[in-house]
């Protein structure tokens, strides 16, 4: 079975294409380093919940939307390979800065996981 890193942040609609565009250039970087797939999606059917809920998970403000992104690896030890290896990449420095970014990192949230069932 794979290893997932999967990834949910808000982005502003008006820097969505922004977004994407960061998006597709990190994630040919994240191709070469050996992931199999980069998948980003766009919230659509995404409503706020009473307790929880994917805009509550981020704060989403208004004139925000909801992105779920999740990378593919071989295994765990094939992805500390590859994120150690993107990290490090210099065309990826320059998307670290906070600053720079399409949206607030500082609400973005992200885990490893483990699949425990796959059809």
């Amino acid at each position: 079975m794979p290893y997932i890193d999967g990834y949910v942040l808000p982005v502003p609609l008006a820097r969505l294409a922004a977004y994407r565009r960061l998006a597709r250039k990190a994630g040919k970087v994240w191709i070469e380093h050996g992931a199999l797939a980069v998948n980003e999606c766009v919230a659509d059917d995404v409503k706020s919940g009473k307790l929880t809920s994917f805009p509550q998970s981020v704060k989403r403000k208004h004139g925000e939307t909801v992105v779920l992104s999740w990378i593919v690896y071989r295994s765990r030890r094939d992805r500390d390979r590859i994120n150690a290896r993107v990290m490090a990449d210099p065309r990826l420095a320059a998307m670290h800065h906070s600053k720079t970014l399409p949206f607030d990192a500082k609400r973005m949230f992200w885990g490893g996981f483990k699949p425990i069932m796959q059809l």
